[in-house]
């Protein structure tokens, strides 16, 4: 009896310490959860065309999921102070939730991300017009952006799990000029960074003006108003009632644009005594960097105290759209049921900007035959105690 009672506890122990050891390697769970890129399935376009998901996983736990259909960041899981990973863009479960319509979440923007006056520009004398789709000015690349096609996606080896995706925007697509050469490529770093390399390369003059534009909301849920944000930029760019610039820069100090130290986004976004903040019915404007150089620079610095998440921005752009989510009403429904409400996530849009092929005085998003069109953007998260 005794004896079989021994027995019985060390084969106990034998599985406690086989348990024991699974926790700690993870064993086959571990196994799946190894740094690199997965392809899966995602859904299929109405033409039959069929859409995959990648999911990029770095060896700190972080995971970035991208379709292929708009170059898409679907999820994106970042840890709090405690270690605790959560989502923290908005998105969709699958991709009949992005054909059913969404305000751009995670999408490659393209040709133009932001807006060009009443859908018109000209180059050599050439006037062009575009969709307007956007109180009577065309907005983030018309009614079929890069938003909305399906890209070529190829995973890239290296030592970062990296996907590299193409498209070929053809001559006179959305009214644009000139056969476009695409490339955007996503690699998660080590450093629990996600960085993205824009290329592009063209038959003809042509304008170019890529961002990507994810919802962020580091807390994972609630509203985007307790968030802190620094903006490296002194000045702004006025708008009008159309959201379209009227000139030249102006400084924030003194007004409710002033982010150059950590700022409460909730803080002044409906001082509605200031014009800029009806048009826009919040914040929906680009700053310009205090660093005008095209080198990798800080651009913003986004933090949510609750959870200690922080999230820096760097670019090589000259600009960035702080846009405040003020047009989600509840409407769209996201990842497990959830309705995005107002303000539940916002956006740190790098690029050039808004209307720069009508204003000579902005800097330039020509590109032409024999150039190459080269910008990075860094998103960078931390953690704060």
């Amino acid at each position: 009896m005794k004896n079989r009672t021994f027995q019985g506890f060390l084969s106990l122990l034998s599985c406690s310490v086989i348990l024991f050891a699974c926790q700690q390697t993870g064993g086959k769970k571990e196994e799946s959860k190894k740094p690199g890129i997965e392809k899966s399935g995602f859904g299929t376009l109405p033409d039959g065309r069929a859409v995959d998901i990648y999911t990029l996983r770095n060896g700190q736990g972080m995971e970035v999921k991208i379709t292929n259909f708009g170059g898409t960041i679907v999820s994106w899981t970042a840890p709090d102070r405690n270690g605790k990973y959560e989502d923290v863009v908005l998105g969709c479960d699958s991709l009949a939730g992005y054909l059913r319509g969404v305000p751009y979440f995670g999408a490659i923007i393209g040709r133009y991300g932001n807006r060009i006056a009443r859908g018109k520009f000209s180059l050599d004398g050439v006037q062009y017009s575009l969709a307007t789709n956007n109180i009577g000015n065309h907005l983030h690349g018309g009614i079929v952006g890069f938003d909305k096609v399906l890209w070529t996606a190829t995973p890239v080896a290296g030592d970062e799990p990296a996907l590299k995706l193409a498209y070929l925007s053809k001559d006179g697509e959305e009214g644009y000029p000139g056969n476009l050469n695409v490339e955007v490529v996503y690699t998660l770093q080590k450093d629990n960074a996600l960085k993205i390399d824009y290329t592009a390369t063209t038959d003809k003059k042509t304008i170019v003006n890529l961002t990507n534009h994810s919802y962020f909301n580091l807390a994972g849920k609630g509203d985007i108003l307790n968030h802190q944000l620094v903006l490296n930029a002194g000045v702004f760019l006025r708008v009008d009632s159309t959201l379209i610039p009227t000139g030249e820069p102006r400084p924030v100090a003194g007004t409710v644009f002033d982010f150059t130290k950590p700022t409460g986004i909730g803080m002044r976004i409906n001082d509605k005594t200031d014009a800029q903040i009806r048009f826009g019915l919040g914040y929906d404007h680009c700053w310009v960097l205090s660093d005008s150089s095209k080198t990798l620079k800080s651009a913003a610095i986004l933090s949510e105290p609750a959870s200690g998440r922080v999230m820096e921005v760097l670019t090589t752009e000259p600009a960035i759209q702080f846009y405040s989510g003020n047009f989600l009403d509840g409407k769209v429904i996201g990842k497990g049921g959830a309705a995005y409400q107002y303000r539940s996530g916002l956006c740190l849009e790098t690029e050039h900007f808004p209307d720069s092929p009508n204003r000579p005085e902005f800097p330039s998003t020509v590109l032409k035959p024999g150039d190459t069109y080269r910008t990075t953007t860094v998103y960078r998260f931390s953690v704060r105690n």
